[in-house]
């Protein structure tokens, strides 16, 4: 080999790893009351650090999903084609539970548990999360129809994929997709065309034109229409009891930015039989119960998508050299690199908090509940919005290697805006937020006692919520003033987790940047005497 062919100054490959060495990940999870799942959480890393699933991540998105709507002879089939990689991603998934296994699993910290591997096995490939996820959620919605639900909810919980068009009772595990956005509302479904006519057995038939359906590959969909008493939400399988296909035809896939694993489509029903979920005109209400859990593994997805990014970065500019030394020790490089580990460890311990919340609230408790609702809508907002620049710095730390697709940034940072827009986009977060601090006030008092439990640790934080109780008072113009009320309410639900439960450097960086206004624009501008060395061993994994 020609000596100019000699490698040098390149990093090792990054893998044999586990995924889920990651301090902020495992505080919580013990935190919240999950820590016996720590064994299983260690199994799923060490899976997801291997060469194995490395490959599978890059099969499932070099040959991306494909659409094949007739057989050679003519038929409709209405299938979509996946890479076998994707099969193998979605297998590990479901038999680790991180689908609705939880609702079966009455041991406390189940949701937190099931959490944290959603958290761990969406770093090695996001795309088929999202199919997970509509699973996850679409058990509290299904419950308002108990005699589905004692049918299906044992299927869609079972710990087994089982792929394929069949009738969905005679198959060993179910997965649920979500079809509810049409072309001319998007977020507003109130405005729904398609309709649902009631037939004699009970049943319903729809027919519409659905603009996104999520995993349109799923045994069974949940999904909105217009009854004759309004809005409604109804259960629509692909195969009937008669093994006959369900007038479920697929129109197109979308070309999407990112997320190019996974498959969404335009969806029409042509008097496609539905059940009802809920009572008629009760649709939104409904559906409600599983745009929560959605909008909780939004959170968790950019703050994964955040953990890999750093790690990359840090990993990358540990073994490379620039201008006589190593890139990780160049005082400003350390800052932004630091600068990265705060913000991914704080998506990450507010992500685990709200999945005990969601644990605590599912159990009964009604202060957590009303947590939930107001700290969710805020999280949302916030971490998913972060994402994008997230991704952004931890690309450009690795320069032009990270600029090619082999490197595995590029598809984080086309992936990184997903969870800002679905399940409702900055804007219907932040109106979200606004509307639960009006219509449930006690939620803004269980916020509050919620940022309470860190008063006296740090002046800064407390400086930042009197602020903040005095910015809430202020009702002029409130929804113009929606984000930046929103980003201090999250900010301040950050500093408050970090100071009571992280180490101090993260605590005292976090505090100094983003509550005392210490802080630029731009990732790497923590202020002097922040211990940016502490910080930056928090992102070093072990391989």
């Amino acid at each position: 080999m020609p000596p100019t062919h000699e490698v040098t100054n390149q990093p090792p490959p990054l893998n044999g790893h586990n995924l889920a060495d990651d301090p902020a990940l495992l505080e919580g999870l013990r935190r919240e009351g999950a820590g016996w799942a720590e064994s299983e959480l260690r199994q799923l890393g060490h899976l997801g650090g291997t060469d194995q699933a490395q490959e599978w991540s890059r099969l499932a998105h070099a040959y991306p999903p494909v659409l094949r709507t007739h057989d050679r002879y003519g038929h409709r089939i209405d299938e979509v084609e996946f890479n076998p990689a994707w099969h193998s991603l979605m297998d590990v998934a479901v038999s680790h539970g991180l689908h609705a296994y939880p609702w079966q699993d009455r041991q406390p910290g189940s949701h937190v548990a099931r959490a944290a591997k959603f958290y761990v096995w969406g770093q090695v490939e996001p795309g088929h999360t999202c199919p997970i996820s509509m699973t996850y959620a679409a058990i509290p919605a299904l419950r308002h129809n108990p005699t589905l639900a004692e049918t299906l909810e044992p299927l869609l919980a079972a710990p087994v994929y089982d792929y394929g068009l069949r009738v969905p009772t005679t198959k060993s595990g179910l997965i649920a997709g979500m079809s509810m956005t049409e072309k001319q509302g998007g977020s507003d479904v109130r405005a729904n065309t398609t309709r649902a006519v009631p037939t004699a057995d009970g049943s319903y038939l729809l027919t519409g034109h659905k603009w996104f359906t999520s995993a349109p590959m799923s045994d069974l969909f949940l999904t909105l229409a217009q009854a004759p008493g309004g809005l409604s939400c109804f259960l629509v399988p692909r195969v009937l009891p008669d093994a006959t296909r369900n007038r479920l035809f697929l129109q197109r896939l979308k070309d999407k930015l990112g997320n190019r694993s996974n498959a969404s489509a335009e969806l029409e029903y042509e008097d496609a039989v539905g059940h009802l979920i809920g009572e008629e005109g009760r649709g939104v209400p409904t559906i409600i119960n599983m745009v929560n859990l959605t909008r909780l593994d939004c959170v968790l997805g950019s703050a994964a998508s955040m953990r890999w990014g750093t790690v990359q970065a840090v990993h990358h500019t540990a073994h490379r050299r620039a201008f006589g030394t190593v890139l990780i020790d160049a005082p400003l490089m350390t800052n932004v690199l630091a600068d990265l580990t705060i913000e991914a460890e704080a998506a990450t311990t507010v992500a685990l908090r709200l999945a005990g919340a969601t644990d605590r609230a599912i159990a009964g408790d009604e202060a957590e509940e009303s947590f939930r609702r107001l700290a969710l809508a805020v999280t949302k907002y916030w971490v998913c919005k972060r994402a994008p620049a997230h991704a952004a710095e931890s690309l450009e730390c690795l320069g032009g290697n990270g600029y090619i697709e082999d490197s595995g940034m590029p598809r984080l940072y086309r992936e990184a805006p997903l969870s800002s827009i679905w399940e409702g986009s900055g804007n219907v977060a932040a109106l979200d937020a606004l509307r639960a601090m009006a219509k449930q006030p006690e939620s803004v008092d269980t916020f509050f006692t919620e940022l309470n439990q860190a008063t006296g640790a740090d002046h800064r934080l407390d400086d930042a919520v009197t602020e903040l109780r005095k910015d809430l008072a202020d009702t002029s113009h409130i929804e113009t003033r929606a984000r930046r009320l929103v980003e201090k309410m999250a900010l301040t639900l950050q500093g408050s987790l970090l100071v009571r439960h992280a180490p101090t450097a993260v605590a005292d960086a976090f505090c100094a940047s983003r509550l005392a206004g210490d802080w630029g624009a731009a990732f790497g501008t923590l202020p002097a005497g922040v211990d940016t060395g502490a910080l930056v061993d928090r992102a070093r994994v072990r391989i």
